[in-house]
């Protein structure tokens, strides 16, 4: 999934956390060649092979997870898709960029993208990409899905307490040895190095999605790295998304999409998923935060983030 994973459980003995540990490094891996399109070997680089040809059979995990996927795909009318895999790499995040690519140039860019063109078919376990040349990804939702999966295994393995970040995608449970609840930090995105605020966790999961360390600007206009996959155009208008609730996996998802759709459709998006909670950080440094009964809802914020805040 080309992301780090940091693993904390609580044992009773450094060999049963050692043991327990092993067992999950093991599971990300089953998963990482499972749903890896870098992977040539992978199920999801068999569909992708033959995008346009014919139907792949594989397994039910992949099916529910692409039937997922998909799903989100039409909540947020296209602004998360799967098939986002087939963009052409047009826009360079590494200081090379000089200009604005063409609008003709953005518009082929995302020819091959569109999750109506993903035919799956759970009877016979297949999945189906219509037009050659498509791919689908999991690069929005695999490790959060790993993160789940993770804390999954080790509630049913008896572990009581634990978390898992799989690159910043965070699922939790339990408390911490001292008996306090898990805290995590959220990074100040005007400033790296700080954090704005501390999130108290049981069992959940928080994920952020921001433009803040991958981006361009153009007259002024921040462009981020997550493109919109509709149209071809990085999102603008939001520099930082944290989203919160029960599932790493769908907070991923939601994460990206906000950050596409901006505050004003993004904010409708994210109240459609009451069970999760959302704090968004505009380009001005203005907070927006979900009016449920959450721990985001209840952390004292700035009226405005700066590059002072520590």
């Amino acid at each position: 999934m080309g992301g780090r994973f940091d693993i904390s459980i609580v044992a009773d003995s450094r060999e049963n956390a050692e043991d327990n540990i092993d067992t999950l490094i093991a599971e990300i891996s089953r998963i990482e060649n499972l749903i890896s399109d870098w992977k040539p070997n992978s199920q999801v680089s068999a569909v992708n092979d033959n995008a346009g040809i014919k139907p792949v059979k594989v397994d039910r995990e992949l099916i529910l997870l692409t039937e997922r996927a998909v799903n989100l795909s039409k909540v947020t009318n296209g602004a998360f898709d799967i098939s986002f895999a087939a963009m052409d790499k047009i826009w360079k995040f590494d200081g090379s960029l000089k200009e604005m690519p063409s609008p003709e140039t953005i518009k082929k860019s995302v020819e091959k993208v569109g999750y109506q063109n993903i035919i799956i078919d759970k009877e016979k376990s297949t999945i189906y990409l219509k037009l050659k040349g498509m791919k689908i990804g999991f690069g929005a939702l695999g490790e959060g899905y790993a993160a789940d999966k993770c804390r999954e295994m080790m509630l049913a393995r008896g572990i009581a307490a634990g978390i898992v970040n799989a690159s910043g995608d965070m699922s939790t449970w339990g408390k911490h040895p001292g008996g306090k609840d898990w805290e995590i930090g959220i990074t100040n995105p005007m400033k790296e190095d700080t954090i704005f605020a501390i999130v108290p966790m049981k069992q959940n999961a928080i994920v952020t999605s921001g433009s803040y360390q991958k981006f361009v600007e153009f007259d002024g206009k921040r462009y981020a790295h997550i493109i919109n996959p509709k149209n071809g155009y990085p999102a603008t208008g939001l520099i930082s998304v944290t989203i919160m609730g029960p599932s790493a996996e769908v907070a991923n998802g939601l994460s990206t999409s906000v950050m596409v759709l901006g505050a004003v459709d993004g904010k409708k998006l994210a109240e459609k998923f009451p069970a999760y909670s959302y704090l968004m950080v505009t380009d001005t440094g203005e907070f927006l935060v979900s009016k449920n009964n959450s721990a985001l809802s209840k952390i004292k914020l700035p009226k405005r983030i700066n590059k002072s805040i520590i």
